[in-house]
């Protein structure tokens, strides 16, 4: 039977009256002290073809839900007002030559598909080119700096199909049943990788430093696989671990393993796994299986409007078949948390699981990637592997998006006490200038700063949020959040109020690796040591 859509939420939209804040709203939009989207809502229709993907032949397939035709202009979304400069997490590539497209396949019944995923106009290109690249900087930083793993699982061969859109591992549909497998590809490539690397050396002269490096990357990675590979994982040694980075490539397992998702005996993860990947199916289908009237109409739309605008300029999140299944996961979420329902933001904190879950089947960059190319196998347990753990994430945080948000208002105040006592002179100087917190620490929380730095840099701090516990996303965060903001205090102290809040809307996060986020982790790490446990320094 299918799922009796909940009442609709009168804050689904999101608008907060003017209690969250003293300031006047003819001073100041309400709505940009949170919402970074535009609300166009043009009719145009997209630069891509869209279309349904063909029915399912088993019997319960899901209908797909009849949907509007939406305006999913590249250069539209590009200019969503703080995402001008949204930044990328990875450089450009040169384009290869188009390759074979793949026909339909059968199964599991995608809501709309979009089958002509490389007709994005010049205009659009060169718009995504703008927004996509960045040259990664260079650091001597040795601890949690991984290389770039999708290096590692290079094809040694030319006898796999190559298209533009990315590469499917060749062991891809084994992974699904059995995580584990990464690993076997992994020891194959790092020896190959290793010897290209002492002959790359020796040409350019190989020092004691880069030695040491290697020797270190290398001793980490295999403790990590040493640690998730027991019969039995040790939870406290893996959050260690993880709290100085966890590598590319061992992501897909380090995760689900500290959110609890998966259990920590090997014996009864293969068959956990299977059971939540058909627990999230069958909700999907049946939430779904009465089409758009059975769904809750202002739910609905809002997850409809939100979806084109997450990360715009990012090619994996332009796609149509990858938009269909953050729509799903938002959805299915919303309706068993009718407590809180569908709030604008938690669309981007799905993005990092979905990017970390799909890597472990591809051979290219996330973010590059065709989600075409999947078969509905690996489609589906991506998404159900985001869910789950989305859901475990905002488990923790779930007061940030009930009625009222009190979680956001507690969170925004305590950062501007922390501040005052952590840099007086900035505290004193935004007073002076009329900013409240409010203004701009409510996106921070909202979206956990993820507006403000590329998902590569989000990435890498989750890894060390995980390793603090779930409740590091409100605790922890608190930290992050003040670090972050006294990290620019003598530009803002220089700035009038017009110039602060430009600022603070717009930060110059473009060119961040992992050597600043690891900066900032340590920076909060010391506010959270200092004054977590001096809990008088927060008003009553």
């Amino acid at each position: 039977m299918a799922a009796r859509p909940p009442p609709a939420r009168p804050h689904i939209g999101l608008n907060p009256t003017n209690k969250f804040s003293s300031y006047s709203g003819n001073d100041w939009g309400e709505d940009d002290a949170w919402d970074s989207s535009s609300d166009s809502e043009s009719t145009n229709k997209p630069d891509w073809k869209r279309s349904n993907a063909r029915a399912s032949s088993s019997t319960t397939a899901p209908k797909p839900v009849p949907r509007p035709t939406l305006n999913n202009s590249s250069t539209t979304l590009a200019f969503s007002y703080t995402h001008v400069h949204a930044p990328s997490s990875y450089p450009p590539r040169e384009e290869q030559q188009q390759g074979p497209q793949p026909g339909p396949r059968n199964g599991w019944t995608i809501v709309r598909k979009s089958t002509d995923r490389g007709s994005l106009d010049s205009r659009d290109s060169a718009q995504l080119a703008h927004n996509a690249g960045y040259d990664e900087l260079e650091t001597e930083m040795v601890v949690g700096d991984m290389e770039n793993e999708a290096d590692d699982r290079a094809a040694p061969h030319t006898a796999k199909p190559r298209y533009e859109q990315g590469t499917m591992r060749e062991d891809a549909e084994e992974i699904v049943s059995d995580p584990l497998r990464i690993l076997h590809r992994q020891s194959e490539t790092s020896a190959s990788k290793t010897q290209a690397e002492h002959g790359l050396d020796s040409f350019q002269g190989d020092t004691e430093k880069l030695m040491r490096e290697r020797s270190i990357r290398t001793n980490r990675r295999t403790r990590f696989i040493n640690c998730v590979t027991r019969d039995d994982v040790d939870i406290a040694q893996l959050r260690k671990l993880a709290w100085n980075g966890v590598p590319d490539e061992l992501r897909p397992l380090a995760w689900p393993l500290l959110l609890g998702y998966l259990p920590l005996p090997k014996a009864t993860r293969t068959s956990t796994l299977a059971r939540k990947r058909r627990e999230y199916a069958s909700l999907a289908e049946t939430t779904f299986a009465r089409g758009r009237e059975g769904l809750d109409q202002l739910i609905w739309h809002q997850i409809e409007i939100d979806v084109p605008r997450t990360r715009p300029g990012v090619r994996l999140w332009m796609q149509g078949c990858t938009q269909r299944s953050l729509e799903r996961i938002l959805y299915v979420w919303a309706i068993r948390h009718p407590a809180s329902g569908y709030v604008q933001g938690i669309n981007d904190l799905a993005t990092p699981f979905f990017q970390v879950f799909l890597s472990a089947y591809i051979d290219t960059d996330p973010e590059e990637f065709d989600t075409a190319l999947l078969s509905d196998t690996i489609r589906m347990a991506v998404e159900a592997d985001t869910f789950w753990c989305l859901s475990r994430l905002l488990d923790g945080i779930q007061d940030n998006y009930i009625a009222g948000q009190p979680g956001i208002h507690r969170s925004v105040k305590r950062m501007a006490e922390l501040v005052a006592r952590i840099d007086a002179p900035l505290a004193a100087h935004l007073e002076l200038e009329n900013v409240e917190f409010m203004q701009f620490a409510f996106r921070w929380m909202n979206c956990l700063l993820m507006r403000e730095i590329s998902v590569q840099n989000t990435i890498r701090m989750w890894d060390t949020y995980l390793a603090e516990g779930t409740d590091a996303f409100s605790q922890f965060h608190l930290y992050v959040c003040s670090a972050f903001l006294v990290r620019w205090s003598k530009k803002l102290q220089e700035m009038d109020f017009q110039g602060i809040i430009m600022f603070l809307q717009s930060l110059p996060t473009q060119d961040w690796a992992d050597h600043e986020i690891e900066m900032l982790l340590s920076e909060a790490f010391v506010h959270y040591s200092t004054w977590h446990n001096a809990q008088s320094h927060f008003g009553k």
